[in-house]
């Protein structure tokens, strides 16, 4: 498939950079060092019948650093190191696979399975960095103060750009590049995941795509 062919001679990597947004030094070592994945695997790391939590995103993290265990995704264990991550609910991979396999699945683990089937771990693996912004922790009232920003994943050579659409509803859409697809909008209900740690995450609705499928 596409994905997986453009995808899969894509050499991991981070740039630990970020264009308009970054977390000032003097707070970043105020900030607790609780990873992500710890924060993610608190539920007991299952599948369940809640398509609004994150449990698929949880196993892909799992799976690719099963597979590949000194893959850049390990940055998300390692919450010494600060980064910002959006991450999408378990609707938003039920559509992208829909998407991929023209199939309604409806079960997380028949999801998961799909997707790993039809793209392969690798293609997984340069999925999951782009959702994340190395080198920053970005809280929603900086995120919200940087519209137009374009900020620099841990996927070699792909940004993805900040679009406010309300300050006050707290709005935000992330331009990915797929122009043929919806963008996520970042959950206004999930926002500052992990807060006070170097390491924050965001929800979103969709999945970004780092090509056009």
């Amino acid at each position: 498939m596409k994905l997986r062919r453009t995808l899969a001679g894509i050499a991991a990597g981070v740039i630990a950079c970020t264009a308009g947004v970054t977390a000032a030094p003097a707070q970043a070592a105020e900030l607790g060092d609780r990873s992500l994945a710890a924060v993610l695997t608190a539920d007991g790391n299952q599948f369940d019948r809640n398509w609004y939590d994150y449990d698929i995103v949880t196993e892909a993290v799992l799976a690719v650093l099963a597979a590949k265990p000194n893959s850049p995704v390990k940055l998300l264990t390692d919450g010494s190191v600060a980064l910002t991550a959006f991450i999408p609910n378990d609707r938003a991979f039920q559509v992208l696979v829909k998407d991929l396999t023209h199939r309604w699945y409806g079960s997380e683990r028949k999801v998961f399975s799909k997707l790993v089937a039809a793209v392969g771990v690798d293609a997984v693996e340069s999925v999951l960095l782009y959702h994340v912004v190395p080198g920053a922790t970005i809280l929603a009232k900086d995120a919200l103060k940087a519209d137009g920003a374009k900020l620099a994943t841990a996927l070699p050579g792909a940004s993805i750009t900040v679009d406010v659409k309300s300050k006050w509803l707290k709005l935000i859409v992330l331009k990915d590049l797929d122009p043929n697809d919806a963008n996520p909008l970042v959950n206004p209900w999930a926002l500052d995941l992990n807060k006070g740690n170097k390491q924050v995450a965001h929800g979103i609705v969709l999945v970004l795509r780092p090509l056009d499928l």
